[in-house]
């Protein structure tokens, strides 16, 4: 398994692997992400601004996270633990529904940790949906804490905020 900055060319197949993954979280009654979304105009942008990452197993995408450091306005409502503005943001973390439960995840949300460390940062901010119960749980085996709720997306229930400090 080899993770690595997404290019131009990888889009085609970043995007078979966000249908795949939607497609397994509409199947389990998870209506966090859709057909319009996360599409190729904001996975595209992501390569644009060198901040999207791609999992790649024998060659083939399996999976995908965006880490930078913007967040939605609606997190200045959250009391982050961290408050030195020293964060990355993890967003649109998604894998290929037959590689769920094979630590793809974990291993996208370790190289986000190294990340933090290399870059000299503290934390690491997300947020997931409240219709998503194993996201929610997946976060927190991991040692992110929960510090409140957001409204994200109109027509959508709660998201939640997590943090996870690296660096004390």
């Amino acid at each position: 398994m080899k993770i690595k900055l997404a290019k131009i060319c990888d889009l085609n197949c970043i995007m078979k692997m966000y249908k795949s993954c939607v497609e397994g979280m509409i199947k389990n009654g998870i209506d966090q992400w859709d057909h319009s979304y996360p599409n190729s105009e904001i996975i595209q942008e992501d390569i644009k601004n060198e901040t999207y990452f791609i999992c790649e197993m024998e060659g083939e995408i399996v999976g995908g996270i965006n880490i930078d450091q913007k967040q939605d306005s609606t997190y200045l409502d959250i009391d982050w633990e961290d408050t030195s503005d020293s964060f990355l943001v993890v967003h649109r973390l998604g894998v290929m529904q037959e590689f769920w439960n094979k630590k793809i995840g974990t291993d996208l949300m370790l190289f986000t940790e190294n990340l933090v460390i290399e870059k000299k940062l503290k934390s690491i901010r997300l947020d997931t949906y409240s219709g998503n119960p194993k996201a929610m749980e997946f976060y927190r085996r991991l040692g992110y804490n929960e510090l409140g709720t957001i409204d994200l997306k109109p027509n959508k229930n709660k998201y939640h905020c997590f943090e996870k400090n690296i660096i004390k």
